[in-house]
């Protein structure tokens, strides 16, 4: 699949001609709970040649290949992407952040990490995942419930805890973030999920877990508290500029 990756991602330079500065896994594969038959969630940031951005018409800014059940490619165009990462956009954060990278040419990914900290807003950040943490959960309130839901909900909330702990950008992935799940029997319980998980295909049902569910509503219930102290941070667009100018040379 990796080179299967890789051709489709040029194609997609050829196609369309641009560069993909970026290219990365972003779904369960990347947050460390694939299924066996997940499917490869690949996101990529691209810059259209120089020339291009100096004319009266605007640019494309996403890129999408028809999704099937083995692949789901698309991206973005590196002006986009450079204002959602001003915004504190997490699924940008996250990209940046994947074990999975495809492609990654020039300075940009360095340069992007190095920004994230002066950002990455925490506030937004923790907004984001609890938003995402309280849709989960929300599918978890049934008879029986999809084992990759649990995951959802688990991964969100952990990084919305992660956020009111440490006010920092939290792991993409969800080992990292388990360090906040203080409970031995809980880890337990997530040891079994995962391991079901990775031997079972995405519409596996399990019944609910309460213990899960007191704790993702505990977590939830301490990032609400927490959420009117949580940093705010104003961001300037010049060094941004910057990096856009220089990248598309």
């Amino acid at each position: 699949m990796h080179h299967e990756i890789l051709q489709q991602l040029s194609e997609i330079e050829a196609k369309h001609n641009v560069r993909i500065l970026y290219a990365c896994e972003s779904g369960s594969r990347a947050w460390g709970f694939p299924s066996v038959d997940s499917d490869y969630d690949v996101r990529f940031i691209y810059a259209w040649p120089e020339a291009s951005y100096l004319g009266i018409e605007e640019v494309r800014e996403v890129i999408e290949l028809p999704v099937n059940e083995i692949l789901d490619i698309n991206g973005w165009e590196l002006r986009k992407a450079l204002r959602l990462f001003r915004g504190t956009n997490s699924a940008l954060y996250e990209w940046l952040q994947s074990p999975v990278v495809y492609k990654s040419e020039g300075t940009l990914l360095g340069e992007l990490l190095a920004l994230k900290d002066s950002y990455f807003s925490p506030r937004s950040g923790m907004h984001h995942y609890l938003s995402m943490a309280r849709n989960a959960f929300a599918e978890l309130k049934t008879p029986e419930v999809r084992i990759k839901k649990y995951f959802y909900c688990l991964r969100s909330v952990l990084a919305a805890m992660w956020i009111a702990t440490f006010e920092t950008l939290p792991p993409m992935e969800l080992a990292p973030l388990r360090a906040l799940v203080p409970d031995a029997h809980l880890q337990t319980i997530i040891d079994e999920l995962l391991l079901l998980k990775s031997a079972s295909t995405e519409k596996t049902m399990v019944v609910p877990i309460p213990e899960l569910h007191a704790f993702v509503e505990q977590c939830m219930a301490t990032c609400l508290e927490k959420a009117p102290g949580i940093r705010r941070l104003e961001t300037a667009t010049g060094p941004l500029n910057d990096l856009f100018r220089n990248a598309i040379k």
